[in-house]
């Protein structure tokens, strides 16, 4: 039997379709439209224009958006200013001499002019504290910088060329693993004799760097096994343009998180070295020498260790904060 021709679908309202009754009603016009519109369908939209968000945003721009709108990263890093600020121009908030002591005041509690009190000598505990965070900050920064520069330096050359050199500091790294970091200061700091910062920042940079160093080996290794490393390789780049161009700024996300992190310690490790008598010593003004100074006084004077121990503990625990700010920005595998 011959099959049925199918029937046009027709309406209640005299046989013609939905399309049929639009376009009658709108004329001319509604027919353009209703082409343009199926044009539209068919060619799909029209590009957006540049702006904003046509263009992806970069690892960098991205972590900067999140951290912007993260309150922990905006606390510790106020407090950081605050810390940073005071370091460069402590007269700002104390006008007084840090050494200038009066031994009739020794352990005398807040007082108008001195909120903080009087230390063991009869100093300022205000005006010390303010002037101690000069030092310690003074002291993360600058050992921080030395290690992630020698720890950067030494494990992305290690993680990029392997062979002989990666193997020789992966032994390196272990036997500088096996030292404790507070014995090896009693030891090595013991014989110094010099009251700068400078030899306590060395000894940091000395047993500091291994850390970083596996942490840069790892970042390297990972990324120079990706497709944008190989294609500039195979182009024919050479070794310093794929680490300085391609690697390095790939690579380099993990070392900045865990530097970071590191410096609080490092302003925890000086004020311990001080405290134990191996750090800075007097006339240096410290927080760990003020804590050690006052650890004698604790029953009758708990204000002289109160002060400065805060102050070591808020600075700490700031570039902490910071650091797990930046870590939960930079690291894609928390998203």
């Amino acid at each position: 039997m011959p099959e049925p021709i199918p029937q046009e679908p027709h309406t209640a309202g005299g046989g013609r379709t939905p399309e049929d009754g639009a376009i009658a009603a709108t004329g001319m016009g509604g027919a353009m439209d209703l082409a343009t519109s199926e044009g539209e369908t068919l060619e799909g939209p029209p590009a957006a224009g540049p702006g904003p968000s046509a263009t992806p945003r970069s690892l960098w721009s991205d972590a900067w958006h999140d951290l912007r709108r993260n309150p922990v990263f905006i606390i510790s890093g106020l407090v950081i200013v605050f810390l940073v600020v005071i370091s460069v121009w402590p007269s700002l908030i104390a006008s007084g001499n840090p050494l200038a002591c009066d031994l009739a005041k020794a352990q005398e509690g807040s007082q108008p002019g001195h909120p903080f009190g009087f230390d063991g000598q009869g100093c300022d505990v205000y005006t010390r504290t303010v002037h101690g965070a000069r030092t310690s900050v003074t002291v993360g920064v600058c050992a921080t910088l030395g290690v992630s520069v020698l720890g950067s330096v030494l494990g992305g050359l290690a993680g990029f060329f392997g062979g002989t050199p990666d193997s020789f500091l992966s032994r390196i790294t272990d036997i500088f693993f096996a030292i404790p970091v507070v014995l090896g200061g009693l030891v090595l700091l013991s014989v110094v004799t010099s009251n700068t910062v400078w030899p306590v920042i060395g000894f940091m940079v000395l047993l500091g760097w291994p850390q970083i160093s596996r942490i840069a080996r790892g970042s390297v290794i990972t990324a120079k096994q990706n497709d944008y490393v190989q294609a500039a390789r195979a182009l024919g780049a050479s070794h310093s343009r794929i680490l300085l161009r391609h690697i390095t700024p790939n690579a380099v996300a993990p070392v900045i998180v865990v530097a970071t992190i590191a410096l609080g310690t490092y302003i925890a490790l000086e004020a311990t070295l001080s405290y134990l008598g191996v750090g800075l010593r007097p006339p240096t003004v410290s927080w760990g020498i003020d804590i050690s100074a006052a650890s004698a006084y604790i029953r009758n004077a708990p204000h002289m260790l109160l002060w400065p121990a805060g102050a070591l503990a808020l600075t700490v625990l700031a570039f902490i904060m910071l650091g797990d700010a930046v870590r939960d920005a930079l690291d894609p595998k928390l998203r």
